[in-house]
């Protein structure tokens, strides 16, 4: 049976290989050949791939992905799409579908929402639910650096607190839209903010959110 992790994998292969290797992504400094590569990293090689979160891992990091960011973009798309090897913890479907459902979503988003014509996608109720309950897990995470206090709220009332502090700002939208919001990409969520305004400045400009 399929999965949303691989669903949304599969949509990020054909939209890498629709844009080509120097389309512009959210990721800033990166094109589409370096989130490429990025996602093949992350799931080939966690020797290196320990960098994203360890410091004194991110010169090996970026050296190996210069390494991948120099090989045919083809064959990026290829690996992207085959998925990892047996050897990869991403390889378990239920820890492809915790860890990578997310991150597919948010990076294909990096790709479509860098183009000035973009369109919201119409995603249905049960990919919103998981992507909600993916964010439960891991707000406290993305949102430790937030510099105010941070409340999501879904339409439906649903909440969860990414961090806590004063003043709160509490940023309403759907599980999608928070995801976004909650890796970075503040300018490209369509959510509202509420709260003090210089808090609402301070959270919407702020560098820290996410890994």
């Amino acid at each position: 049976m399929s999965t949303f992790a691989k669903r949304e994998r599969l949509l990020l292969a054909d939209l890498l290989e629709a844009e080509g290797p120097e389309a512009p992504t959210l990721c800033e400094g990166w094109t589409t050949r370096d989130l490429a590569a990025h996602v093949v990293v992350r799931e080939r090689r966690p020797d290196a791939a320990g960098g994203i979160l360890i410091k004194q891992l991110a010169g090996r990091l970026e050296r190996v992905t210069a390494e991948f960011t120099d090989k045919p973009y083809e064959e990026l798309i290829q690996l992207i799409r085959t998925g990892p090897p047996r050897f990869s913890p991403f390889s378990l479907k239920q820890v492809e579908e915790m860890s990578n459902t997310a991150e597919f979503y948010v990076h294909t988003e990096d790709v479509r929402r860098a183009r000035p014509d973009w369109t919201p996608r119409e995603l249905d109720p049960v990919f919103q639910d998981a992507l909600w309950s993916r964010l439960e897990r891991t707000a406290r995470l993305m949102g430790r650096g937030a510099p105010t206090g941070l409340v999501l709220r879904r339409p439906n009332g649903q909440t969860s607190v990414a961090h806590r502090g004063t003043p709160v700002v509490t940023v309403t939208g759907e599980p999608s839209e928070l995801l976004l919001f909650l890796y970075g990409r503040q300018n490209a969520a369509e959510v509202e903010l509420e709260g003090d305004k210089d808090a609402v400045a301070k959270l919407h400009e702020a560098k820290q959110l996410g890994i």
